[in-house]
């Protein structure tokens, strides 16, 4: 079921989800999940969903995260690190990312994606820091 409010999250504050076509499953500070559809324009050659794009759901998905967990006081964050390891491709369905936070400090939090096809096989893990604003 498409969590409406943790969507218009995202694509209100980062309009290329929406581009993307990101609709977010479930959001709060211990678990974010979002997804996104296979489609050819998203694509390289031979069908296989662009490694960007993962990267982007990966990165969008665990901003999110962050940003549910910052400290009072806090405005905002951004990326100043972001490790991804592809292990397959997806040709067709669904991209499923799960982020979690590692660490929640006054300075950086650390946030640790996973991405899944409709399989419910790994696809790529993303490990990001964010910068606290």
């Amino acid at each position: 079921m498409i969590d409406s409010e943790g969507t218009k999250l995202f694509h209100t504050t980062m309009p290329f989800t929406e581009k993307l076509g990101v609709e977010v499953l479930e959001h709060g500070p211990e678990l974010v999940r979002s997804r996104l559809a296979w489609q050819e324009d998203l694509c390289t050659l031979g069908g296989v969903l662009h490694g960007g794009v993962l990267m982007s759901l990966a990165d969008a998905t665990a901003a999110v995260s962050a940003f549910l967990n910052l400290p009072e006081g806090a405005q905002g964050t951004t990326t100043v690190e972001s490790k991804t390891n592809f292990l397959r491709a997806i040709r067709s369905g669904y991209a499923s990312a799960t982020a979690r936070p590692l660490h929640t400090g006054r300075r950086f939090i650390v946030v640790e994606t996973e991405i899944h096809d409709d399989a419910g096989k790994l696809v790529g893990k993303t490990t990001q820091t964010q910068a606290v604003l």
